[in-house]
């Protein structure tokens, strides 16, 4: 019996359910100032705003959160403890102290704890505390570099290459908006224990108090809590953010704009536009019978369907209401069907977005009859037909 293809069209209730989307969803255009920017829904990896999102580009301190990230890896591994000393070496020292960079104002030849130092890069911005971290990790701020550049690939930065620990303007010193959005996704949800830090607004070291430089915990938007601002003469103000209201978060990078107010204002408006234009649908919960499939020489007729991790999807508010949701299939599927199987998918229409095609799973094993119902389906089909 050859297969069918079958289209199914669905009724779907909106329930409580799980899984990464990344399509890239409309709502009312918006434009930005920014050089380049991206705005990405962090439950579903749906990308709401992007420009320029994959040019190369000076990211400034906003690369130190690779720094940062590695050094979260080694406390989260345990190769590392916050409460680790490290030294303050005449190299890292003298690299920074007469720069116009930022600087945690660290002295030369003293020790320094993990603790404090992941302080000075994420609220100060320091980059003397850059360069501490990188020697004492790799034992050159170069090999760290390379370090830093070979594990961005392992976790999807596609583009960036790392020349130094601190984001001070450097030739090949590259990444992109689009990199650093899945920077901030790596930095939120593998490191839930430290992330808190970046919303810290004030550090005192060496009886120095500075504050942090992020804009968006300081301006009272609700549930801002991170990441990073950037600037270079080259690159413009730059700000990675983030804000999390109702179990929905929302990251937001842009780079190049023409001072600290534009970024500050840029940065709110562009959070305050992703939250109100856009919101989070489940559609099916992890294990959801989706629709049931026919199944030929079955030891059951028919197979439920299921999208494996669940599935959320994010739209714009005003497409929700003419979304459409198809199951399809070839079929009838031929036993035996292992639970788990990917024989079908499950298509994702909405005014404003592209199609988003989900893969079907069966969600239960069918083991294929025994000989005696073979003959029996045989007959019946000679007889009858499908």
């Amino acid at each position: 019996m050859s297969p069918t293809l079958f289209r199914r069209p669905l009724a779907i209730a909106v329930s409580a359910a799980l899984l990464a989307w990344a399509g890239a969803a409309q709502a009312e255009p918006i434009e930005t100032a920014a050089r380049q920017a991206i705005v990405v829904d962090y439950n579903t990896g749906a990308v709401l705003l992007e420009k320029n999102a994959d040019d190369l580009m000076t990211p400034s301190s906003m690369s130190k959160l690779m720094t940062v990230y590695m050094v979260f890896s080694r406390l989260k591994d345990g190769s590392l403890k916050l409460t680790d000393q490290l030294p303050v070496t005449e190299t890292a020292w003298k690299k920074h102290y007469k720069t116009e960079g930022s600087l945690m104002f660290l002295p030369v030849h003293s020790m320094v704890s993990v603790s404090d130092l992941l302080r000075g890069v994420i609220i100060q911005s320091g980059n003397d505390a850059c360069s501490v971290l990188a020697e004492g990790l790799a034992g050159s701020e170069e090999a760290f570099a390379e370090q830093e550049t070979r594990k961005s690939r392992e976790i999807g930065l596609t583009k960036s290459t790392f020349r130094n620990a601190s984001g001070w303007p450097e030739p090949g010193h590259q990444m992109t908006a689009r990199d650093l959005s899945v920077l901030a996704t790596h930095l939120i949800r593998d490191f839930p224990e430290y992330y808190p830090i970046f919303s810290e607004k004030s550090f005192t070291f060496n009886n120095i108090k500075q504050d942090n430089r992020n804009p968006l915990i300081w301006e009272n938007i609700p549930g801002a809590d991170g990441l990073k601002t950037g600037h270079t003469q080259e690159g413009g103000f730059g700000e990675v953010g983030s804000a999390i209201r109702n179990d929905r978060r929302v990251i937001v990078v842009m780079n190049g704009l023409s001072s600290i107010k534009a970024r500050a204002e840029e940065s709110q408006r562009l959070i305050e536009w992703a939250f109100r234009e856009f919101d989070d649908y489940a559609l099916f919960k992890p294990g959801d019978n989706v629709t049931d499939a026919e199944v030929w020489l079955g030891a059951q007729k028919t197979v439920p369907l299921a999208v494996a991790n669940g599935l959320t999807v994010t739209l714009p508010r005003t497409a929700r209401h003419e979304m459409k949701v198809t199951a399809t299939y070839d079929g009838p599927i031929p036993a035996p069907v292992k639970k788990g199987t990917t024989v079908g998918t499950l298509t994702i229409s909405a005014p404003g977005m592209a199609d988003q095609t989900i893969p079907l799973v069966a969600a239960a094993d069918v083991p294929k009859l025994g000989f005696v119902g073979r003959i029996g389906a045989a007959v019946k089909h000679i007889l009858w037909g499908a």
